[in-house]
């Protein structure tokens, strides 16, 4: 259970450079990857949301929020960050206290890294999902893992306990629990920690969102049902010549 202690730490990160960069980043993987999905009057359930950094950014998108965690430190933080934007519940996400198809879409971000039994939290997340489901995820085959690993980790040991996944493993998983249903992977971050820093080279380097696994972040889209999307494609405007009276 993480403590007030831990949430500090956890702020602190994201507050610093580095951090704020990498949270840049990805909430622009997030953003990219839920760009076709139907937002106005859909809701998000974020299991594990923390702080609710990534809940203020589902809500900026337009979807109703609900936040789950087991911290109730990280609940008063999210709750401090969201006001009444966001239901905030406490809960264990092996085990969701909700219906079958509750929201229609549910993410879980950082969080499978730090559970006992991650294929029933998957399993979880995808019976309270009625449209589809997004997984973001610390990367093994990362430059940033084989560069820092769990001992040397920049979030101030937060992360030493965290079971870090390779995306094969990550699909793998949701194909378990879902079966043969769409996935879209894209990751960010593919450079090490120092060159997480506001610089043109490094902006344009880590924060291409790519379809290549190698990033530090890495997100999956899992679609439950065929979704299309609304995103609206903006045309140059021409002007158009009266029409003659008469």
């Amino acid at each position: 259970m993480w403590d007030e202690k831990h949430v500090q730490r956890y702020e602190a990160w994201y507050a610093g450079k580095a951090g704020s960069f990498a949270l840049r980043q990805e909430k622009r993987l997030l953003e990219n990857l839920i760009s076709g999905w139907p937002r106005r009057g859909r809701s998000l359930l974020e299991v594990g949301c923390g702080p609710g950094y990534f809940l203020e950014m589902f809500w900026e998108a337009g979807l109703d929020v609900t936040g789950l965690d087991r911290s109730l430190a990280m609940l008063d933080a999210a709750r401090a960050r969201m006001g009444n934007r966001a239901r905030l519940d406490v809960g264990n996400g092996e085990h969701l206290p909700y219906e079958d198809n509750r929201f229609d879409y549910v993410a879980l971000l950082a969080s499978l890294e730090f559970m006992e039994n991650p294929q029933a939290a998957l399993e979880e997340a995808i019976r309270v999902a009625a449209r589809g489901v997004v997984v973001g995820f610390l990367n093994s085959w990362s430059l940033y893992y084989a560069l820092s690993g769990r001992k040397r980790c920049p979030a101030s040991g937060t992360l030493q306990a965290a079971q870090w996944y390779s995306p094969y493993r990550i699909k793998a998983m949701l194909r378990e629990a879902a079966g043969n249903k769409p996935l879209t992977l894209r990751s960010v971050l593919p450079g090490p920690v120092v060159t997480w820093r506001d610089v043109l080279i490094f902006r344009l380097c880590n924060g291409w969102v790519s379809p290549l696994p190698f990033g530090g972040f890495a997100a999956v889209r899992l679609d439950l049902v065929n979704i299309s999307p609304v995103t609206p494609i903006m045309a140059k405007a021409k002007s158009v010549k009266p029409v003659p009276s008469g």
